[in-house]
């Protein structure tokens, strides 16, 4: 009998590793090609993703280099427009200056010579004026009697105080 197990257990284990290579062959052929084939198709696509992942990264650093390099453009120009706006508004400002000065000292001029005008014209109707009273003053004199000294002074006297009077 122990021949017999011992017969019937080495039977047993050729068919147990007959069977154990048997399967390990189907489910290499049905089993571990389609898990490997699966396996790899996820390790492909994680590469893939990791690789569109990087690139995105890349693009991202990129695109916010060229937004900085943007913005650094946008400023220096927005410093040269009011620079220049600053400038220009300098200028027309001193230029308003200048010709507002010019117009004062053209209107001041103008007074001036209207001034110096009605200056003339009332010296000379003063002059007027004194050579008509002077006529007027010699009229009367020569009208009065020139004999008496004291008459003479006392007529002049008055002649003088209506001329204040006018």
């Amino acid at each position: 009998m122990e021949k017999l197990l011992e017969e019937f257990s080495l039977g047993l284990f050729v068919w147990q590793t007959i069977l154990f290579v048997a399967l390990l062959l189907l489910l290499k052929k049905f089993a571990w090609k389609p898990i490997l084939d699966a396996v790899n198709e996820r390790e492909t696509s994680i590469r893939e993703s990791l690789s569109a992942a990087e690139k995105a990264r890349e693009d991202m650093e990129a695109v916010q280099a060229d937004n900085k390099r943007i913005l650094k453009q946008a400023r220096s120009e927005r410093d040269a427009l009011l620079a220049e706006a600053k400038t220009e508004s300098t200028k027309i400002v001193n230029q308003a200056k200048e010709d507002a000065k010019a117009e004062a000292d053209k209107i001041t001029a103008q007074a001036q010579v209207t001034i110096q005008n009605e200056k003339n014209a009332a010296i000379n109707e003063l002059k007027g004026q004194v050579a008509s009273l002077s006529i007027d003053i010699a009229a009367k004199v020569l009208q009065t009697e020139l004999k008496d000294q004291a008459a003479q002074e006392k007529f002049v006297s008055e002649l003088v105080k209506e001329i204040e009077v006018k």
